[in-house]
């Protein structure tokens, strides 16, 4: 453990390295998948630059994955937040009693109650949230008019949840930016517009992740793990509190603090009380732990992850074959869908990401192709693509938009892929942010449609991966908290 919290602490005089001249830090964009959307929406690779192809085509289809928007902690957090409250009162109360001065103590620490003291539910929509996704339905009105110019039908513009109250609420604050002013309900002259939902317990299109039995026995095996690989990095920083604040603070309070610091900067806009505890570079170590954990059990990590989504983008490839259908046989305006759009959740967004090749190189895209290894993201002070506050903020989104070409080009329709609406680039195109559509369907969709989602979760496939994951998350445990990792080939993640 020692050679751990040494390793660490080198980490932590790295980043410091490459952060103490960066004046601009912003703990709002370093929350992980607890990102405020309007925060992060704007960030994207400046070194990247949108093919500009597809100038004389016309958009016929869209297909819209979106994530809920900025959300009540739920009742679980609650409760850790109310017994945080109990535990900082008696850290100071013992700093009192034996006499230490109080003078390293912050202020709003004396005192605090969580302000969700007493709530006995959570987890909802909160009216920021609920403000994210109304404009992002008003900006797509405006990106894609033609689009969205015809009269309102369930048909032609559907419109699905899932059953958690706050994804069906974000897809109605949605419906209501995108539909604003062509109805004549209200000053705004709102309309209605239909949500349609699957059961909750059979919903393998929007929420595979909860009837996918081998996931959650891939998952429940995995969790202890990942928390012992966050353990050097809580311990280390738990070290540097004591010292700074003269508090007896463990890991369990360093991670609950940080929980709260994330709940205030993203719902309340709170950024010196508990983030003011922490440094900079301690808040990119803390962003980082919860990264690795998303792309352990969520992401790339496990081939699983993203696997069960299948269903999902055979809904998506389907509905774009029915759009392209339409247009070569001329069906009239009015009688075909024009855009299919989904709201859910992080564990549906982010392995839908991980599904279309997002934030890969082209290198690692053809690993995942042929079932390999994939690395771990590289840990600060390095670049890495994969961010929880870039791949699923609050209110992230993918959209698939499907363009008609005029005849003289190479392929008359193709796919041009958005990240929270902006181009991104697909490592299975060569890079581009857009993809002759039967390429798109042979590269990037064609292997992971032999994998059968009743074969991938109701028949434990992954027992082999799960006897030997332990071992191999050991070997990885000495990578991620050594200082030269850097320099040397990272371990690899079965996939």
């Amino acid at each position: 453990m020692l050679k751990n919290s040494m390793n660490v602490a080198l980490v932590l005089l790295a980043i410091a390295i490459h952060t103490i001249a960066d004046e601009s830090f912003d703990v709002r964009r370093h929350l992980s998948t607890v990102t405020r959307y309007g925060i992060v929406k704007d960030m994207s690779d400046d070194s990247f630059v949108p093919s500009q192809n597809l100038d004389q085509c016309t958009p016929i289809h869209l297909n819209l994955v979106a994530r809920h928007g900025t959300r009540a902690p739920t009742k679980k957090r609650i409760r850790e937040l109310e017994a945080l409250a109990a535990r900082l009162e008696v850290l100071v109360r013992d700093a009192k009693e034996q006499k230490q001065s109080l003078d390293k103590i912050p202020a709003w620490l004396t005192g605090w109650s969580s302000p969700w003291k007493g709530k006995r539910a959570g987890g909802e929509l909160i009216s920021e949230g609920e403000d994210e996704l109304y404009h992002l339905g008003v900006r797509i009105r405006e990106q894609f008019p033609n689009l969205f110019s015809e009269e309102y039908h369930p048909d032609i513009y559907s419109i699905k949840a899932t059953q958690v109250p706050r994804a069906s609420a974000s897809a109605v604050a949605f419906g209501m930016g995108l539909f604003s002013g062509k109805g004549k309900l209200g000053p705004g002259g709102h309309r209605a517009f239909a949500v349609t939902s699957e059961n909750r317990a059979s919903d393998i299109v929007l929420r595979f992740h909860d009837c996918c039995q081998s996931y959650k026995d891939f998952r429940k095996s995995q969790e202890p793990t990942v928390k012992k690989l966050k353990e050097p990095t809580l311990d280390e920083i738990s070290h540097e509190l004591v010292r700074r604040y003269g508090l007896n603070f463990t890991k369990q309070d360093v991670s609950s603090l940080w929980f709260l610091c994330k709940q205030e900067a993203s719902l309340l806009n709170i950024t010196n009380q508990a983030c003011s505890l922490f440094s900079p570079v301690e808040v990119s170590l803390l962003e980082y732990a919860d990264d690795l954990e998303s792309f352990i059990l969520k992401g790339y990590g496990n081939s699983l992850n993203y696997r069960m989504g299948v269903p999902l983008l055979e809904d998506v490839i389907q509905s774009m074959e029915q759009a392209i259908k339409a247009k070569e046989e001329g069906y009239a305006p009015g009688s075909f869908e024009k855009a299919r759009l989904r709201f859910a959740h992080a564990e549906t967004l982010l392995p839908f990401s991980c599904l279309i090749g997002l934030f890969l190189g082209e290198f690692e895209f053809e690993l995942i192709q042929r079932e390999q290894t994939l690395q771990f993201p590289p840990k600060p002070p390095n670049k890495r693509n994969w961010r929880g506050s870039i791949v699923t903020p609050f209110a992230g989104n993918n959209m698939l938009v499907l363009y008609s070409c005029r005849s003289n080009n190479s392929s008359k329709y193709f796919v041009k892929v958005l990240h929270n609406e902006r181009p991104i680039p697909i490592a299975g195109c060569n890079g581009s942010d857009s993809c002759p559509f039967e390429v798109f369907k042979e590269r990037i969709v064609a292997p992971h449609l032999k994998h059968d989602y009743n074969a991938l979760c109701n028949v434990n496939l992954v027992q082999k991966e799960k006897s030997s994951a332990p071992s191999k998350f050991s070997q990885m445990f000495s990578w991620i908290f050594s200082p030269w990792n850097a320099d040397t080939p990272a371990q690899k993640v079965e996939l």
